[in-house]
C-alpha cells in the first residue's frame, strides 16, 4: 500500500484522464481486436501466438484470482481511495491484475517475435505502463502488478521461442500448444464450479472464469482445424479489402458477443457457448470466409 499511498499523492485530473486512456490498453475488447487483426490480415502464425499465450496466462490468474480471493486496495485499507472513475471496471479479486497479464500477454509476445528494436521497445514500455496504471488508478497493489507480469511475459517467452516456429506445421508440438489452454481451461472451470458449491466464491467469479474457458477453448479447436484443413492466407495486396475483411471479421465477433447474450439471455452455459464461439469465430470460422471471399489465391497454404 505504501507505493499506492505515493502516487495518490501525484494524482491530477490530466494524470488521471492519461492513465485511464493506457489502463484501456489492457482491457478485453482491446485485446480481442488487436489479436483478430493480427490473425485475419497481418500474420496468423504470430496471432496464433499471441492467443496462447492470452489464453493460458489468463487461466492461470484467474485461477489465482479464485484461489488466493484478495481483495481490492480500498477494501484492503478503507482509508484509501482509488481514482474514482476505474472502479467500474475494477471487478472482481484484485491479485493477480488481469488488466497487466492482458497487456503483457499481448504485447509481450509481440515483443518477444518482433525483430526491431524500437518496435520491442514500443511493446515492453506498454506493457510496463499498463502495469504501473494499474497501481496509479489505484485498483492494484505492486504485488498483483508484479506477479501478473511475471505470469504473461514468461508464457509469452515458453510460447514464442519453443512453440511458435511450429505453429501451421500440423506435428506434435503444435498438437501440445493447442490442447494446453483447452486443459487448463477444463482444470480451471472445475476449479471454480468446487469453490462455487462450496459456497466459497460467487457466481459472478465462475462466470469470469467460464467466459475466459470457453473463449480459450474455441480458440484452442479453431486453432486445430485451421492449421490441419481450412489453411488460408491472411495476406492481400489490395489494402481496401484488408479493411473490409477486418471489419466484418470484427463486426462478427461483436455480433455474437452481444448478439447471443440478446436472444438467449445470460446464464453460466450461454456464456460459456457465447465465449466459445467467439474463439471458435476467430480462428475458424471466418478463416473459411476468408478463404472463399477474400483471398487473392482460394488454394489453401501447403503445410
Amino acid at each position: 500500500m505504501a507505493v499506492l499511498r505515493v502516487l495518490e499523492g501525484l494524482r491530477s485530473p490530466a494524470l488521471d484522464w492519461l492513465f485511464a486512456l493506457i489502463t484501456s490498453i489492457g482491457e478485453e475488447t482491446v485485446a480481442i481486436l488487436l489479436l483478430s487483426a493480427i490473425f485475419w490480415c497481418i500474420d496468423k502464425r504470430l496471432a496464433y501466438a499471441v492467443g496462447l499465450t492470452y489464453f493460458i496466462s489468463g487461466l492461470l490468474v484467474q485461477g489465482m484470482k479464485i484461489g488466493f480471493r484478495i481483495e481490492r486496495p480500498w477494501v484492503l485499507d478503507p482509508s484509501f481511495a482509488p481514482v474514482a472513475a476505474a472502479i467500474e471496471h475494477a471487478t472482481g479479486y484484485s491479485f493477480p491484475s488481469g488488466h497487466t497479464q492482458s497487456a503483457a500477454a499481448v504485447f509481450g509476445t509481440l515483443g518477444f517475435s518482433l525483430k526491431k528494436t524500437w518496435q520491442k521497445t514500443l511493446c515492453f514500455i506498454l506493457v510496463v505502463l499498463v502495469g504501473f496504471s494499474r497501481m496509479y488508478l489505484g485498483v492494484h497493489t505492486l504485488a498483483d502488478v508484479g506477479v501478473s507480469l511475471a505470469i504473461g511475459l514468461a508464457v509469452a517467452y515458453v510460447i514464442v521461442r519453443f512453440f511458435m516456429d511450429d505453429i501451421g506445421s500440423g506435428d506434435r508440438k503444435q498438437a501440445y500448444a493447442a490442447v494446453t489452454p483447452a486443459v487448463i481451461a477444463v482444470l480451471s472451470v472445475c476449479f471454480s464450479l468446487w469453490l462455487y458449491s462450496s459456497g466459497i466464491i460467487e457466481q459472478a467469479y465462475v462466470a469470469d472464469m467460464m467466459k475466459m474457458a470457453g473463449a480459450g477453448i474455441g480458440f484452442a479447436v479453431g486453432m486445430t482445424v485451421e492449421t490441419r484443413y481450412i489453411r488460408f492466407s491472411e495476406i492481400c495486396s489490395k489494402l481496401p479489402m484488408q479493411i473490409v475483411k477486418c471489419l466484418a471479421g470484427i463486426a462478427g465477433v461483436l455480433a455474437i458477443k452481444e448478439g447471443v447474450k440478446l436472444i438467449a439471455g445470460t446464464s453460466l452455459v450461454m456464456d460459456t457457448l457465447r465465449y466459445f464461439l467467439m474463439g471458435l469465430w476467430m480462428t475458424a470460422l471466418f478463416a473459411l470466409i476468408i478463404r472463399k471471399w477474400f483471398q487473392e489465391n482460394k488454394k489453401p497454404e501447403q503445410g
